[in-house]
């Protein structure tokens, strides 16, 4: 780009500077200013006010990487694209930007070097469209395909517990039932009372398959009942170990709580209590009498890691492998008979990840197994991406 002066050529008019701008400034849904070779802005259009929500006599003489955000700015993304600029030519990019409200926005840029009429450089052209609507319309409908994508997972993993997990019970509570029937009259009170034990705690086994079935549709479905916040990991665990010790204490079990009282997350609290809950729980009944279960805490960058440790039987390869799909159910007499430990694995990796979490584990058979778990620190910020050219872009 270069600054011309006003002149004809043989009747043919050539546009001046003052052309340009009056071209420029009747661009407004554009930004586009200029920046010296020191990188200040010398100017300053009426699209780049609408846009941004500077004046120029605000902008005029400032650094121009005040429209960058603090994290592209802390990673140098400013000076990069100056610096591809001059060594190509141009510098394309879509990314997202700061208004001088704090607001961010979603822009396609296009930066050039321009010279004066003898060639010299003097600066630099940015131009700016704000693509932050189109921006949203494709997240929304990425966002949509992802959640069908999703749901057509969870369908087949609720037929697969239902015919497993559901039925298998069903099937045994019917063949009883059909059994004392026909010998109503004969049976022996020890065989009786036998049977009617095992009734009893296979329906309620049945019905843990189901709370977990319709907890996990819960959040599948019904989004509007997440509701994240600060939590203190201390005081869950504590109340894991209050409703859970009895069920400890049967086994001689000592349950160790080693989180720090001060250590929070930013998450759901009642899915975080019923990952806990879950987790021990499952350590409960595969951990040998006399047995400890502890759990801990470490911070690693901006996530807590939360670990689950019980010294019991721990697990082949070959379940941690299955762990959390549907078909651990088909798996779980590997280790101790657990009706419902499928399916609620699959609940709590489901609340896990819900709150920007991940969930894994390492166990050695005989040994013992931890059950890892993380969560974030502080209310994850809005992801300003980087460089993205799938947006918008000029051809070369």
């Amino acid at each position: 780009m270069q600054l011309a002066s006003s002149k004809t050529l043989k009747n043919h008019y050539i546009p001046n500077s003052e052309f340009y701008s009056q071209l420029i400034e009747s661009l407004h849904d554009y930004s586009i200013f200029t920046v010296d070779n020191n990188l200040i802005i010398n100017s300053w259009s009426s699209g780049s006010t609408a846009i941004f929500g500077y004046q120029s006599r605000e902008v005029i003489g400032k650094h121009f990487d005040l429209i960058f955000t603090p994290e592209d700015k802390k990673n140098g993304i400013p000076k990069n694209e100056i610096h591809t600029a001059r060594l190509k030519g141009k510098a394309v990019n879509n990314r997202w930007h700061v208004r001088k409200n704090n607001n961010k926005f979603y822009a396609f840029g296009l930066v050039f070097p321009f010279t004066d009429v003898n060639g010299e450089k003097i600066g630099y052209v940015n131009i700016l469209l704000d693509l932050t609507d189109r921006k949203k319309s494709e997240d929304a409908l990425n966002k949509h395909v992802k959640e069908l994508e999703e749901l057509n997972a969870h369908k087949e993993s609720i037929l697969a517990i239902l015919s497993h997990d559901l039925r298998s019970p069903l099937t045994r509570i019917i063949a009883i039932t059909q059994y004392l029937k026909s010998r109503i009259d004969t049976i022996q009170p020890d065989e009786l009372r036998q049977m009617v034990n095992f009734l009893e705690a296979s329906s309620k086994d049945e019905l843990n398959m189901l709370d977990y079935l319709v907890e996990w549709a819960r959040i599948k479905y019904a989004t509007e009942t997440f509701s994240p916040a600060k939590i203190y990991l201390h005081q869950y665990t504590f109340k894991v170990f209050e409703t859970l010790n009895q069920l400890a204490s049967a086994k001689n079990i000592k349950l160790q709580n080693e989180i720090e009282q001060n250590i929070s997350a930013y998450a759901d609290g009642k899915m975080i209590l019923s990952v806990i809950q879950n987790i021990v729980s499952n350590a409960i009944t595969n951990s040998h009498h006399n047995g400890t279960i502890t759990v801990t805490s470490n911070q690693k960058k901006e996530m807590i890691i939360v670990e689950i440790k019980d010294d019991g039987i721990g697990m082949s390869k070959q379940i941690q492998e299955k762990l959390f799909t549907p078909e651990i159910s088909s798996l779980s007499k590997t280790r101790q008979e657990n009706k419902g430990a499928g399916i609620g694995l699959l609940l709590t990796k489901s609340f896990i990840e819900k709150n920007n979490g991940q969930i894994w584990v390492k166990s050695v058979e005989g040994e013992g197994t931890s059950f890892f778990f993380s969560l974030p620190f502080n209310k994850p910020a809005t992801k300003s991406g980087s460089t993205d050219h799938s947006e918008f872009s000029i051809r070369n």
